[in-house]
C-alpha cells in the first residue's frame, strides 16, 4: 500500500498578506484615518491558523466602539494630549492612532492576535505614527505602568469577556488610571457601572452588519478616576 503525503498550506506571512488584500481606506465618519480594510475579496480565510486555531479577524473591521472612541479623541483631543495611552484589544489599532495623532505622549495598542499586531504596524505606517505593539493577554495582569489612560473599544460582545475586562478595568481605576470605553450597547455592557460622556453615529462592521451606522458611546466607569 502506498500514501500520498497531503502538502501543508504554507501560511502566508500577515504583513504581506495585509498589503495584497486589505485596500486601503478612510474610515466612516472618521476621515483622518487610513486603515487596511477586509472586503469581501480579501480572503482572510488564508490567514487562519492550522484547523482555524487563529482568533476571528476582527482587526479587519473598524468597529463602532472603536470608532466612537476615535472620533471623540479627535474631537477632544486635550483628553489625550501628552497623556500616555493604553488600547486595550486594540485590533487595527485605530484608537491608539487616533490618540497618537490627537497628541498623545506615547501610544500602546495591546491585542492577543499575531495579525492585528501586523495590521496594527501597517495602520500606524500609513498614518504616520508611532504606535508600541504588545502580543498578550494582559487582562489577568497588574495594572500597565506608565500609562495614564486605558481606551477600551468593543470588548463587551462576550459575558465571560466582559467579566474579566471589567475587573481588570477596576484594577486599573483604582491604581490611579483613568479608563474611557467606546461601544454601541452591546449585550453584556455594563451600563449600571458606567457614565455616558458622550455619544456619536459611527459605521459598525463585522459580524455581518454590513457598516450600518449606530449611536454608540464613550462612557468613563462610575466612581472617582
Amino acid at each position: 500500500m502506498t500514501t500520498t503525503k497531503r502538502s501543508a498550506i504554507p501560511h502566508p506571512d500577515p504583513a504581506a498578506f495585509i498589503q495584497a488584500n486589505l485596500p486601503i481606506s478612510a474610515v466612516p465618519a472618521i476621515p483622518e484615518i487610513l486603515l487596511h480594510t477586509a472586503g469581501p475579496a480579501s480572503g482572510l480565510w488564508r490567514l487562519a491558523g492550522r484547523e482555524g486555531a487563529d482568533p476571528p479577524p476582527y482587526w479587519a473591521y473598524p468597529w463602532a466602539g472603536g470608532a466612537v472612541l476615535a472620533r471623540h479623541l479627535f474631537d477632544r483631543p486635550e483628553v489625550v494630549a501628552g497623556r500616555r495611552i493604553l488600547d486595550l484589544g486594540a485590533g487595527s489599532g485605530l484608537v491608539a492612532i487616533a490618540a497618537a495623532k490627537s497628541g498623545a505622549a506615547a501610544a500602546t495598542a495591546v491585542d492577543v492576535d499575531a495579525n492585528a499586531i501586523a495590521a496594527i504596524g501597517l495602520n500606524a505606517a500609513l498614518n504616520g505614527v508611532n504606535i508600541v505593539t504588545v502580543a498578550a493577554d494582559v487582562i489577568e495582569s497588574p495594572p500597565p505602568e506608565e500609562t495614564d489612560l486605558l481606551l477600551v473599544g468593543d470588548l463587551f460582545y462576550d459575558r465571560a469577556l466582559a467579566l474579566r475586562v471589567v475587573a481588570f478595568l477596576r484594577r486599573c481605576q483604582t491604581a490611579g488610571i483613568e479608563v474611557l470605553i467606546g461601544d454601541p450597547e452591546r449585550a453584556f455592557l455594563p451600563q449600571g457601572e458606567l457614565r455616558r460622556i458622550a455619544t456619536h453615529a459611527v459605521a459598525d462592521f463585522g459580524a455581518g452588519s454590513r457598516g450600518t451606522a449606530v449611536q454608540a458611546g464613550v462612557f468613563s466607569l462610575a466612581g472617582k478616576i
